[in-house]
């Protein structure tokens, strides 16, 4: 899965943007079929995952800055770019963060068993486990007929920065 998922954001009819975590959030097609890592051994994945939200420029300037780093055989992390700050926000609900923790702190056997350790309905945790998956935070081994939900990072980081414009990006946001 490419660095920047997420760059389209449903708008309401005065071009703003909607923040409704009940919406889907949008991935481009082609970052849904690349299945990024999805073949590898959990032990394969970097320790960490950033997830962010940076502008497209500083974002790619980065990656280009993780390659260098990663060919010179440092660790880098996976990072997960989200244009839109309140795509971030979208995906990273207080109950996602629940079942990340919960993962992270005792991998279950299932998501029945997940459902129970939480107190939640099997088909709610379910589908916010498909989605954190579908973002590579969260994949999935077959147990028997049982899905097993893991988390192959140590660490997952956040990161929202939020900054004072300089003059030349007031200038491009008239």
């Amino acid at each position: 899965m490419p660095d920047e998922p997420n760059t389209n954001t449903p708008e309401t009819t005065d071009g703003e943007h909607t923040d409704s975590t009940d919406k889907a959030i949008a991935m481009h097609d082609i970052e849904a079929e690349a299945g990024f890592l999805e073949d590898h051994d959990p032990k394969d994945f970097p320790a960490v995952v950033q997830l962010t939200s940076e502008p497209e420029a500083v974002h790619r300037q980065n990656a280009v800055d993780r390659i260098e780093r990663w060919e010179a055989g440092e660790e880098v992390p996976h990072v997960i770019n989200f244009q839109n700050p309140s795509d971030l926000r979208a995906l990273l609900t207080d109950r996602r963060i629940e079942l990340l923790r919960s993962i992270m702190a005792e991998r279950p056997d299932s998501i029945r068993q997940l459902a129970e350790r939480v107190g939640r309905d099997v088909k709610s945790i379910h589908d916010d486990l498909q989605l954190l998956a579908e973002y590579d935070i969260v994949h999935f081994e077959q147990a028997g007929r049982a899905k097993r939900p893991f988390v192959p990072y140590e660490t997952i980081e956040v990161s929202l920065e939020i900054s004072t414009p300089r003059p030349a990006d007031s200038e491009s946001l008239v």
